[in-house]
């Protein structure tokens, strides 16, 4: 079986999110290695935010790869998907770091610790230009795409995260105050927290079959029943996706005596193209009642 051809898109979010990834992962090393020296928690925290972020660049890469696999007899759709379960899998984890990063600051904001404040400063600055650099990277991939919008919100949050270093370390140079550190860690996780809800909540619905944003399976089969001649009744209306890019819809058709059917499901998927821009179209057409008793 031949390989699938290449999608322009994808190669080129493929190479980008590569060039992200490196980007990412090596200034990793330098804000753990910063943080730890520095005594900062918000250096610590937004290192262990750009893990997950190397982590879900990473994955992304690899189910971009991953996507040029044919389908066979056991994965009739292919790999697609994996990207889907790259982006649940990262949400998880983010959790994990907010609950992480929370309880440090609590034991940070009892029991203070010492912030080089100077070295702090620089390590976030350094760290701010890596994230616009790796931000601008993304900002020009396909950002219709989960893992491509998942990774452009956790390099978002990183670049938050370094903005918040440089109030901290601002504040501990000037003032000495070092509880300024543990409570931008919060912040830090707040937004982290956030990213993780969406990344969890989008590539949920769709590994959950749900049904795609902006499409109403009510309205397709008004739009359907009204506009297609020959057509009588339109139920058992399903649709999900594989990912993002790859609708899928199944429905039945009541059609009359006289309809040619082959022009009725060639203008149900004309239809359903031009207005819903649904392209896997799969049609069950019924000249009696329906012999499906439940959907």
């Amino acid at each position: 079986m031949s390989k699938r051809p290449h999608h322009p898109s994808r190669h080129r979010n493929e190479g980008r999110m590569a060039v992200a990834a490196a980007l990412i992962g090596m200034f990793m090393v330098v804000e753990v290695v910063g943080g730890l020296v520095a005594g900062s928690l918000t250096l610590l925290a937004d290192a262990g935010h750009m893990l997950t972020d190397f982590a879900a660049l990473a994955l992304a890469w690899l189910a971009f790869r991953m996507t040029r696999w044919p389908a066979d007899r056991k994965r009739t759709y292919g790999f697609d998907r994996f990207q889907i379960l790259v982006a649940f899998a990262n949400g998880l984890v983010l959790f994990a770091v907010t609950i992480w990063i929370a309880i440090e600051a609590a034991m940070r904001l009892t029991h203070p610790e010492a912030v080089a404040g100077g070295l702090m400063m620089t390590v976030a600055v350094a760290g701010l230009a890596v994230n616009i650099i790796t931000f601008a990277v993304l900002h020009g991939a396909d950002r219709g795409n989960l893992n491509v919008r998942g990774a452009t919100l956790h390099v978002l949050g990183d670049t938050l995260g370094s903005l918040a270093a440089l109030i901290g370390a601002a504040v501990i140079m000037t003032t000495g105050w070092t509880p300024i550190d543990p409570l931008l860690s919060v912040v830090v996780a707040v937004i982290i927290l956030r990213a993780a809800w969406r990344l969890v909540r989008d590539s949920g619905h769709i590994l959950l079959e749900g049904t795609p944003a902006g499409i109403d399976p009510r309205a397709i089969a008004k739009h359907l029943a009204t506009s297609v001649d020959g057509l009588i009744d339109v139920h058992h209306v399903h649709l999900w996706s594989i990912t993002q890019e790859r609708t899928m819809t199944t429905l039945h058709a009541l059609i009359a005596p006289d309809a040619d059917p082959e022009r009725v499901i060639e203008a149900i998927k004309r239809r359903l193209k031009e207005e819903f821009g649904l392209n896997h179209v799969t049609v069950e057409i019924e000249t009696e009642r329906c012999k499906d008793k439940v959907a």
